[in-house]
């Protein structure tokens, strides 16, 4: 999955195309859902925006993360960056940005957007989510566009953000989830994993895996389905999640 994974986004990063949702996949079984579609990115820097936005997220974390500056910030699966400098200009010249991606492609493509920007409080490493090449309690915000529906293992991926949050840090994540059983047909699909669909968890689970990860205040900020309801055994929605990390745990 991972291989699949890294060669697609490789793809995307070498082009001004979109390919997250599943409408991207050319495939019949799944003409029927819509794409998340690409984030108004509303009342943000739009030279940022228009420089860095390729159409791979299903929210904008970044809106109700209640950055401020000097704070400490890490994207998830960064990409070419756009959340991560959308967040540089929030935390100021005190503060820092981090982006993680597992992709060489997508780590080229931001450090080539950071030069245009020239957004020097912002850094870009190689990694995997599930194993966060960060020490213990070192940001004060975690971040995530339309990933963490990629990563196979999502109970470490969430025991991992919440071990990089210091207390009192949050999470803002937007991210694809369903409502219903995703067939065998879809799960074994290395190509509809990649496509943002076949990696989604049922929304109630994926609540219940943040807090089994310790995290307090869990809530659903914003919700929208994504697919036509009654045309499938599930329904897709996108949708933008917060957790806390309290003192002590």
């Amino acid at each position: 999955m991972k291989t699949e994974i890294r060669e697609r986004y490789g793809s995307i990063a070498k082009t001004e195309g979109s390919c997250c949702g599943p409408t991207c996949c050319g495939q019949d079984d799944v003409a029927e859902l819509e794409t998340p579609g690409r984030p108004a990115y509303e009342g943000h820097d739009q030279d940022v925006v228009e420089t860095t936005n390729q159409g791979l997220g299903c929210g904008d974390p970044v809106r109700f993360s209640g950055i401020e500056e000097g704070m400490t910030v890490l994207d998830l699966g960064a990409g070419g960056g756009i959340d991560v400098f959308l967040s540089a200009k929030q935390v100021g010249s005190t503060g820092r940005v981090i982006g993680l991606d597992m992709t060489d492609e997508m780590l080229e493509r931001a450090e080539t957007n950071r030069k245009k920007l020239g957004l020097w409080n912002t850094v870009f490493l190689k990694g995997e989510i599930e194993n966060i090449p960060l020490p213990a309690r070192s940001v004060d915000r975690v971040i995530s566009n339309c990933v963490i529906n990629l990563v196979p293992d999502k109970e470490k991926a969430f025991r991992e953000i919440h071990r990089v949050l210091r207390e009192g840090g949050a999470f803002v994540i937007s991210d694809i989830v369903t409502d219903g059983t995703i067939p065998d047909l879809y799960r074994e699909d290395p190509f509809l994993w990649s496509g943002c669909v076949a990696g989604a968890m049922d929304k109630a689970a994926y609540l219940e895996t943040i807090q089994k990860a310790g995290f307090g205040d869990v809530r659903v900020l914003t919700e929208k389905r994504t697919s036509d309801p009654g045309t499938l055994p599930f329904s897709v929605y996108s949708v933008t999640v917060t957790g806390v990390r309290g003192e002590g745990l």
